[in-house]
């Protein structure tokens, strides 16, 4: 039972990883809207009321995960439906946030937890602002990147941000460990309208890279995310969760400024 159950730490640390690092790609932006297009992602200068996004992270060769999100920004819930490689065989974890509450499932949870379902605790930001981010990012806000290249395709506009020699440390290191020097690459590709359709990220060291892929699938779709009923859940305190990212310390690279970059500033 302890070796499963490492293994189940191990899965959850990469989806709650995961998470974090997806907030971070969107958080990096601003809106702006205008225009008029009849590109399939449509906005027409409004928020979207729900979007659902593919993602996939990877760290090195540590672990790698690949999830489908639908996120009603309205509601403030979000589901997400992950793949996590594990020895021979992909896992799935499915991993629903809604009334503040992180809820988190795979079929084999019964013989680990005694339930289908665990639930931790956490306290969500107001996501509706991140809908007003999806329109039209001001891409002129963000700064901090010597680098940039713009390239269009069609009425789809990439702009690529680089930056050299980024101090980089990894996720749950202590506060006082030396800081690595390392790189940061971000890509934000846009409509037509100016609406967000795709954006990556990788931050790497000489000893290790990071990367986030996200693409947007839809907006304005359907999308209804509830709790799961309370017989099936098994509570776990947030200490929990230290112990879940705890178990990948030493293996997810993040910049030193993380709140600057939020910020849309690495200056």
């Amino acid at each position: 039972m302890a070796a499963s159950n490492r293994v189940w730490f191990s899965a959850l640390a990469v989806v709650a990883t995961a998470l974090t690092i997806f907030g971070v790609v969107f958080a990096a932006t601003d809106s702006n809207p205008t225009g008029v297009v009849k590109d399939s992602l449509v906005l027409n200068g409004y928020p979207p009321k729900t979007a659902a996004f593919s993602l996939n992270a990877s760290s090195g060769n540590s672990y790698s995960v690949h999830a489908t999100v639908e996120v009603n920004f309205n509601a403030n819930t979000i589901e997400a439906n992950f793949t996590v490689p594990l020895a021979l065989s992909g896992v799935p974890l499915e991993v629903r946030l809604v009334d503040n509450v992180v809820y988190v499932s795979s079929p084999n949870f019964v013989s680990v937890f005694g339930t289908p379902w665990i639930e931790v605790p956490h306290t969500l930001p107001n996501i509706y602002n991140y809908s007003l981010e999806l329109v039209r990012p001001d891409i002129a806000l963000i700064t901090g990147f010597p680098k940039e290249k713009v390239t269009k395709n069609g009425f789809y506009v990439t702009h690529d941000f680089k930056r050299d020699n980024v101090a980089v440390t990894t996720l749950g290191a202590a506060k006082n460990a030396n800081p690595k020097v390392g790189r940061l690459n971000w890509s934000i590709t846009t409509g037509k309208q100016g609406e967000v359709t795709q954006s990556d990220l990788t931050i790497a060291s000489k000893a290790n890279d990071t990367k986030l892929d996200v693409t947007v699938l839809s907006y304005n779709q359907p999308t209804r995310i509830v709790a799961p009923p309370e017989s099936q859940v098994t509570f776990k305190s947030p200490a929990f969760v230290e112990r879940l990212l705890g178990s990948l310390n030493g293996t997810i690279l993040v910049p030193t400024n993380l709140s600057h970059f939020s910020s849309t500033n690495l200056s």
